[in-house]
């Protein structure tokens, strides 16, 4: 019972979490699942069984292998197997993460994520075919950094001037923190994880160019958000139209529908919405953000734009 109950709790704090924490935890619940079961396979006396496992969840360079496992292309960006790897990720991701949720939706939020991460998975498999260094290897990719560097990148080009407190550095701006950890990937790519370094790259490339299109008006996430609201629309009709044949082929009561529409109503009228007036400022806001930058806004602005942000889910 105490299991269920814990259970039921985590579901409930994930459903009303921000959408960073959402990936945040998923994130951690791939990393424990996978530590897991190489301690299951450890102590079952077959240790390499988590080699077979995660060749199922990284990412291979091969375009041959990956048409079997075309899952890959998603579940390499939440799944990090070594600990200091998911630390350091979701330390940065959640840094800049919040900052970028000042001036952002948490559908950019996560469809950035997925797109960085589609960048690093391209410029990863291309490298792997194409570059001379790479012949006759195969490589395998895991981790979320090309999408948590895609929102480093956006973030810095959206917010130069802003400024974060470094421990024994003190107060930079987070251009230069970006630009130092892009200095360090490209210089990685002479290292041992080369192929890593060069998805990096790529998740790179896709935050400059969501932040250069976004200054000029044109989101690239929205494309993305639209093909998942399609599917979501689809996956709603078809279960809302298996559930009513369900309800239909048994005998209802009257009072219990009564109730359940009530009740419906009664979650409707308390969900929190977002009103056209605090759209238009968020609006107004992020085109001043985007003709002048972030250090423009007065700091009455700055906290309007995160109040009003926050409404918007």
């Amino acid at each position: 019972m105490a299991v269920s109950d814990t259970l039921r709790q985590l579901r409930r704090s994930f459903s009303t979490s921000t959408m960073l924490m959402k990936i945040i935890w998923v994130n951690i619940g791939v990393f424990v699942v996978l530590r897991l079961t190489a301690i299951g396979g450890i102590f079952s006396g077959n240790p390499d069984f988590i080699n077979a496992v995660l060749g199922y969840v990284q990412l291979p360079s091969s375009p041959g292998v990956l048409l079997t496992r075309p899952w890959t292309l998603l579940t390499y960006m939440f799944a990090q197997y070594d600990l200091m790897h998911i630390v350091f990720n979701l330390l940065w991701f959640y840094w800049f993460g919040t900052l970028f949720m000042m001036i952002a939706t948490p559908r950019q939020l996560l469809a950035l994520y997925l797109l960085g991460g589609l960048g690093g998975a391209v410029l990863f498999i291309a490298a792997y075919c194409g570059l001379p260094m790479f012949a006759q290897h195969y490589g395998m990719l895991i981790g979320s950094s090309a999408s948590v560097i895609a929102i480093v990148t956006a973030t810095a080009i959206l917010m130069p001037d802003f400024r974060m407190n470094l421990l024994f550095i003190g107060s930079v701006s987070i251009k230069w923190i970006a630009i130092i950890t892009i200095f360090l990937v490209l210089i990685g790519v002479t290292g041992n994880n080369a192929g890593g370094e060069i998805a990096h790259i790529g998740g790179v490339a896709v935050g400059a160019l969501y932040a250069l299109r976004m200054k000029r008006g044109h989101d690239i996430t929205a494309p993305f958000n639209r093909a998942f609201d399609r599917m979501a629309n689809l996956w709603n009709s078809l279960t809302s139209a298996a559930w009513s044949r369900s309800r239909s082929a048994r005998p209802e009561r009257n009072t219990r529908q009564a109730g359940a529409g009530s009740g419906q109503k009664t979650a409707k009228q308390h969900e929190p919405t977002c009103s056209r007036s605090d759209r238009e400022v968020l609006d107004s806001i992020l085109d001043k953000i985007k003709k002048s930058g972030y250090a423009a806004l007065t700091p009455e602005e700055r906290q309007r734009l995160f109040d009003v942000s926050r409404k918007i889910k």
